[in-house]
């Protein structure tokens, strides 16, 4: 049998009571690594660590909404005293917002999408820097979209918080060049989420993969190994 690909690592996944993240953690925790749940929906995450457990893996939960931004700089205190470190960070919690035209985009509904896209991203960066440089083989990754490069109409904020998180993301990779970090961007791609059926209500979800299908590539720019850095990387 294979070596578990992240033994012993600890692992932070936002957004982690459902879809991609779920999915992430799951996978995370089968590799080795104690995974560090976070999400809004109580609910959801002991369903993840249901699953987590009768594999044989751990877990530790944190029922928090980020964008409560003060909870954020909390966690990474939280995760330091009971872990000393954190050696990988998924950045993958996000929202959609409303499908409307950008003259018409409700301003509250603009603020909550970068409010979660952006902002809480920002302040994770700012909150697990310190941990993550600590860990011998830190790695970040923050989940993106190919409408941040590619405008789709009526994706308004979706899509510009996506390419502001895509920009802030590089210059944090920059800024920690000369570290053992390794910070990277991940473009999953369509894949069959909550959020791709607010998105395209109308499609068939089944003709796209599951998130459990799209782990690998997670679990690739996770590993110490690693060594790209500061890159978008397609699923």
């Amino acid at each position: 049998m294979p070596e578990p690909r992240l033994s012993n690592r600890v692992a932070l996944i936002t957004g982690a009571s459902r879809g991609i993240g779920a999915a992430v953690a799951e996978r995370f925790a089968a590799e080795g690594a104690h995974v560090i749940l976070a999400a809004r929906t109580v609910g959801g995450l002991e369903e993840v660590d249901d699953r987590v457990r009768a594999k044989g893996g751990t877990a530790t939960l944190v029922p928090v909404d980020l964008m409560d931004h003060d909870k954020i700089d909390q966690l990474g205190q939280s995760i330091f005293e009971r872990f000393g470190r954190l050696d990988i960070a998924v950045g993958n919690a996000a929202m959609l917002g409303d499908l409307s035209p950008m003259s018409h985009y409700a301003p509250k509904v603009w603020d909550r999408v970068f409010s979660l896209n952006v902002t809480a991203n920002y302040r994770l960066i700012r909150s697990l820097d310190r941990l993550l440089r600590g860990s011998d083989a830190g790695r970040a990754l923050f989940v993106t979209s190919g409408v941040a490069r590619n405008a789709v109409a009526y994706f308004g904020a979706y899509a510009a918080s996506k390419a502001a998180l895509e920009t802030m993301v590089k210059m944090y990779a920059l800024e920690v060049a000369t570290t053992p970090l390794k910070v990277n961007l991940i473009d999953p791609g369509v894949i069959r989420t909550k959020l791709r059926a607010q998105g395209f209500p109308g499609e068939d979800p089944m003709v796209h993969p599951a998130p459990e299908d799209i782990t690998d590539r997670f679990v690739e720019l996770a590993e110490p190994a690693y060594r790209r850095h500061g890159e978008i990387v397609p699923v």
